[in-house]
C-alpha cells in the first residue's frame, strides 16, 4: 500500500514546496539580520514542527479526516469565537499569546473548513450530482464557509475571509454548480461592493482601497508601504541588487518585510528572475492541485483538492499583487515564503493533503 501511495504521489507539488520555502528562509535570512534573525529561528522552528505533522498527514487515508471534519470545524468555529475576546494586536483580535509564539486560528480553520466542505457536499450530492443546485442544499453548502467569514469580519481579517470564499467557489466549481448561480453571484458582488464601501466598511479597509486605486494620494501615510514596495521591486531590475543590500529592505523602508511585503524583498535583492520563479513555482503548484482534484479516486478527494487550490490561488494573487499595486493591501502572506508560524504549519498540511489525495488516486481522470 505505501509502495503504491509513493508511486501515485505528486511530485512535482513536493518539489515545488520545497523550492519556495527555500527562497522564503532565504529571503527571511536577509530582512532579518538588523533583528538578530529571531523571525528566521522561529520559521526555522516551525518547519521542523510541521515536517513529522506532514508526515502523519500523508500516513493517514484523506478520508478519515473527512469523517471527523465535523468535529474539529466544530472546534475551530469555538477558538474563532474565543479569539474575538484576545488582546487585539495591530487593531484586530486574532491570535493566541502563547510565550513568545502566536497561534492563529483562522489559518487551521482554513484546512478543517475545506474537509468538512468537501464531506457536506458529497452527502449533498449523495443521491444525484445536480442536487447541489438546489437552492436550500446549496444555501447548506455555503454556510459552512459563511460561518467562519462572519467570525473573521468580526476580528477583523478581510484577507483571510476572502480565502475561505476562495476555496468555496473552487469547490463548488468542482461540483458542477450551475451557470445561473455564478451569474447572480457576480451580479451581487457588482451590486454589494459599493453598498459595503459606503455604508459597512471601517474607515481604515475605505483607505486600503481608496491609496490602491491611487497610493500618492497619501505617499508619507496609507500609501507609503505601496510605494516603497513598488520602489523597491523596480530597484531590483533583473538580478537584484544583491542578498543583504538591497536600499528599501536593509535601511527599513519596507514594513513589514518579512509578511506582507517579503515578495519585494525578493524582487528588490534577487531580481526580476527570482521573483518570477516565485510566480512560476506557485502556478505550478496550483495547477498540480487541480490535477489533483482532476484525479482523485472519488468526489470527496476531489472537492478537497480544489478547495486547496482555491487557497493557493488567492494568496499567490493577493499577496504579489499588493506589492505591486495590483490589488489592495489586506496582511495576506504569501505561502512558504513569508514569516508566520501558523501559516506555514497550515500550508504544510495542506500540502500534505494534497499529497495524501493524490497517493490514493486512480490512473484515469476522475470525472465529475
Amino acid at each position: 500500500m505505501k509502495n503504491k501511495i509513493l508511486r501515485n504521489i505528486e511530485w512535482e507539488i513536493l518539489v515545488c514546496t520545497i523550492l519556495l520555502l527555500a527562497i522564503g528562509l532565504v529571503a527571511l535570512f536577509s530582512s532579518t539580520q538588523n533583528s538578530n534573525y529571531d523571525e528566521l529561528k522561529k520559521q526555522i522552528l516551525w518547519l521542523v514542527i510541521s515536517i513529522p505533522a506532514m508526515i502523519v498527514v500523508i500516513l493517514i487515508d484523506y478520508e478519515l479526516f473527512n469523517k471527523i471534519s465535523p468535529v474539529i470545524y466544530g472546534i475551530t468555529i469555538v477558538a474563532l469565537i474565543a479569539v474575538l475576546f484576545t488582546e487585539p494586536i495591530n487593531g484586530a483580535s486574532c491570535w493566541f499569546s502563547i510565550g513568545n509564539f502566536t497561534i492563529q486560528p483562522s489559518e487551521f480553520a482554513k484546512i478543517t473548513t475545506v474537509l468538512f466542505l468537501a464531506q457536506v457536499i458529497v452527502k449533498l450530492q449523495k443521491n444525484d450530482k445536480d442536487e447541489i443546485n438546489r437552492f436550500w442544499k446549496l444555501l447548506v453548502a455555503c454556510s459552512v464557509v459563511i460561518v467562519p467569514v462572519f467570525l473573521l469580519i468580526l476580528e477583523p481579517d478581510y484577507g483571510t475571509a476572502i480565502a475561505f470564499i476562495s476555496a468555496l467557489v473552487f469547490m463548488l466549481f468542482a461540483a458542477g454548480i450551475r451557470k445561473r448561480y455564478i451569474i447572480t453571484a457576480i451580479l451581487l458582488v457588482v451590486i454589494l461592493v459599493p453598498l459595503a464601501y459606503f455604508f459597512i466598511l471601517p474607515e481604515h479597509a475605505k483607505t486600503r482601497i481608496d491609496v490602491y486605486l491611487n497610493p500618492n494620494i497619501d505617499p508619507r501615510g496609507a500609501g507609503y508601504n505601496i510605494l516603497q514596495s513598488k520602489l523597491a521591486i523596480g530597484a531590483g531590475e533583473a538580478f537584484g541588487m544583491g542578498l543583504l543590500k538591497g536600499n528599501q529592505t536593509q535601511l527599513g523602508y519596507l514594513y513589514p518585510k518579512t509578511t506582507d511585503f517579503i515578495f519585494a524583498v525578493i524582487g528588490e535583492e534577487m531580481g526580476f528572475v527570482v521573483a518570477g520563479f516565485v510566480i512560476l513555482l506557485n502556478i505550478v503548484l496550483i495547477t498540480k492541485a487541480v490535477h489533483v482534484a482532476k484525479t482523485a479516486k472519488n468526489d470527496l478527494g476531489s472537492y478537497t483538492a480544489m478547495g486547496i487550490a482555491g487557497i493557493f490561488f488567492f494568496h499567490m494573487v493577493e499577496n504579489i499583487g499588493m506589492t505591486m499595486g495590483l490589488t489592495p493591501i489586506t496582511g495576506v502572506p504569501l505561502p512558504f515564503v513569508s514569516y508566520g508560524g501558523s501559516s506555514l504549519l497550515t500550508n504544510l498540511i495542506l500540502i500534505a493533503i494534497l499529497l495524501n489525495i493524490s497517493g490514493r488516486r486512480q490512473k484515469t481522470i476522475f470525472a465529475n
